[in-house]
């Protein structure tokens, strides 16, 4: 899915700014036929859940929120289905009111930016593709994970001055964690251990084994 190019300058009559945080979320609505007004909600679903109820109310059909940590994707996932249009600006392309600064400030300032057209939205992926993404960072996390174990293995066995690394291509292969398995419960790998695990295109010698286990 490709990003749809978004220019400034679009309109929007009713629009929201929300300033996020971990615990709450600070909401201005403003626009055409309504009176500006300011409110807080907790950052609980059920709160979440209620200030959407007050946008679509309103008839607020743009909401404004910048990219805050990850604090931003739980009040998105409860709005964007609602049929609200629901921007994510960058944090860095928003100038602050002079000034003390102050979370109905802040929102009140997203605001009025939207309202006058001054905010270009991020780029948001669909919720299945945002899914697939996830899945497929957790993933990658996992695979990062598992190789730092392995190396970790490989280190303290170093450490102990067993050498199996030196003459088995992987210590996390079929040989490699029988061996290690006995070796973890306390036991000393035998020649009979080495030839239950052994097989003919293994590439160390049965003797290599048995001189590396220490």
């Amino acid at each position: 899915m490709e990003a749809k190019e978004v220019t400034f300058g679009q309109v929007v009559f009713r629009g929201c700014g929300l300033d996020v945080h971990k615990k709450v979320v600070v909401a201005t609505i403003d626009g055409e036929g309504i009176k500006k007004q300011n409110r807080e909600f907790d950052t609980f679903t059920s709160s979440l859940k209620e200030l959407r109820v007050w946008l679509l109310e309103n008839r607020i059909t743009h909401v404004v929120m910048e990219s805050t940590s990850v604090f931003w994707k739980p009040v998105y996932n409860v709005l964007e289905p609602a049929g609200l249009t629901v921007w994510i600006v960058n944090a860095a392309h928003v100038k602050y009111v002079p000034g003390h600064k102050t979370d109905k400030k802040d929102s009140a300032w997203l605001c009025k930016l939207l309202l006058a057209g001054l905010l270009k939205p991020s780029y948001i992926p669909g919720k299945e593709q945002r899914e697939f993404r996830d899945l497929t960072h957790y993933r990658t996390k996992l695979v990062q994970s598992n190789a730092s174990n392995k190396n970790r293995i490989i280190r303290i066995l170093e450490y102990a001055n067993i050498k199996l690394s030196s003459v088995l291509s992987s210590t996390s292969g079929v040989v490699g964690t029988k061996l290690i398995d006995k070796i973890c419960e306390g036991e000393q790998i035998t020649m009979l251990d080495i030839d239950q695990v052994s097989y003919k295109k293994l590439e160390a010698s049965k003797d290599e084994i048995y001189d590396s286990r220490q």
